[in-house]
């Protein structure tokens, strides 16, 4: 049986504050990159997947923009950089997203994933995203144990709904649910500051809506919407490869998605899913199940 606990950062380790120019230091597994208008990504490339997690500082509290892998001490390198109220806001619930959530006190989801972020990652579904060929370089930590390794799920604070705010204190986040990708995919907004975080929904690389999860028709309502937040934006922080993306390249994957809708043969395919191609980014789509083709 899976352990549950409260949310809850109970522990602080000292790191050291990071500072200085865009990229301030890189720490073991994680590359820290302070952008302008009180954002910091925190990034992982030690892994294939490349996750990116966000700080955005208000005058209260930060926000923290997914909690990564679960591979090194990242709620302590988040009480490092910011001396500010942490609360954790879920871009969704996967693995590569909870890793560290069971560590703070404030942590929101989507309510269509919130049992996902309750169950945490086993490790018989974990530990097999470390094996070698998952791994770049040589940046796992020595305290890292794949043997044992795990997320521990925990209770959500609350859930995030379409068309939330929250108040960080002189700066507001503006919550989108953009599912597609997975059902409680979630966009942020930051009008006042021109910035957008959409998570997985949109980023360089390929974007994946053929899993059982996915909803390839949601997913073009999703990418309807993020071309109209695109034009509150000037900045754009996926949680996954190129960072930052401009508004233009939002726009870009809108519009190549509707040319799916509208009849674009895939660029090839296997038994599970059809991948599109469109230069430095690709939809890869289950087997016919969207749009006139």
């Amino acid at each position: 049986m899976l352990s549950v606990w409260p949310c809850s950062n109970a522990r602080v380790y000292g790191w050291g504050v990071l500072t200085g120019g865009k990229m301030a230091e890189r720490q073991d597994w994680f590359e820290v990159v302070r952008f302008p208008a009180g954002v910091t990504m925190i990034a992982e490339p030690g892994h294939e997947e490349e996750v990116k997690s966000y700080l955005v500082e208000g005058e209260r509290d930060v926000a923290v923009l997914d909690t990564g892998m679960g591979v090194g001490d990242f709620a302590g390198l988040v009480a490092s950089l910011s001396q500010r109220q942490p609360i954790v806001l879920h871009s969704h619930a996967h693995f590569d997203h909870i890793g560290a959530s069971e560590r703070f006190e404030r942590v929101y989801v989507h309510a269509s994933e919130a049992d996902d972020l309750r169950e945490g990652y086993p490790g018989v579904k974990f530990r097999p995203w470390f094996e070698p060929e998952h791994l770049v370089g040589d940046r796992m930590p020595e305290e890292f144990n794949l043997d044992t390794a795990s997320i521990i799920g925990c209770e959500p604070t609350g859930t995030i709904e379409h068309g939330q705010t929250f108040d960080l204190g002189g700066r507001v986040l503006e919550a989108f649910h953009t599912p597609g990708h997975s059902p409680g995919g979630i966009t942020l907004l930051d009008r006042e500051a021109r910035v957008l975080f959409p998570g997985d929904a949109v980023y360089a690389g390929p974007m994946f809506a053929y899993r059982p999860y996915s909803d390839p028709v949601a997913y073009r309502e999703s990418l309807r919407l993020l071309a109209e937040l695109a034009d509150a934006s000037d900045v754009v922080y996926p949680s996954h490869n190129r960072v930052p993306l401009s508004a233009d390249d939002v726009r870009r994957m809108h519009v190549a998605y509707e040319e799916i809708w509208a009849g674009k043969s895939p660029d090839r395919n296997d038994d599970e899913k059809d991948i599109f191609e469109f230069g430095d980014f690709s939809f890869w789509l289950p087997r016919g199940d969207y749009g006139e083709y």
